[in-house]
């Protein structure tokens, strides 16, 4: 997986609003309406993170969800982690 330049990371973080770039990696808080809702919502989330065979940090705090995506392996940002960033965001408007 081809790293992305600086440009092409601002490019795509316009079709991701919700995400913030953070050195090497995009990062997204998401707030659900309750405990069991935040839980369904990273379930679904490691449905799709399965499917891509790409994986994001996950810390759950009660119903607030910090979400970290990186291409680890590639040493930075890929087409990979705004793949995932928009699936996640559609699996967030679910539930929210």
């Amino acid at each position: 997986m081809d790293l992305l330049d600086d440009s092409a990371v601002d490019q795509r973080l316009t079709g991701v609003p919700e995400w913030r770039r953070e050195g090497d990696e995009i990062r997204r808080t998401i707030k659900a309406p309750d405990f069991p809702t935040a839980i369904r919502i990273v379930d679904e989330i490691a449905v799709e993170a399965e499917k891509l065979n790409h994986h994001p940090d996950i810390d759950i705090r009660w119903r607030t969800l910090h979400l970290a995506l990186s291409t680890h392996d590639a040493g930075g940002l890929t087409e990979m982690d705004f793949t995932l960033a928009a699936r996640i965001d559609a699996i967030a408007a679910s539930h929210t």
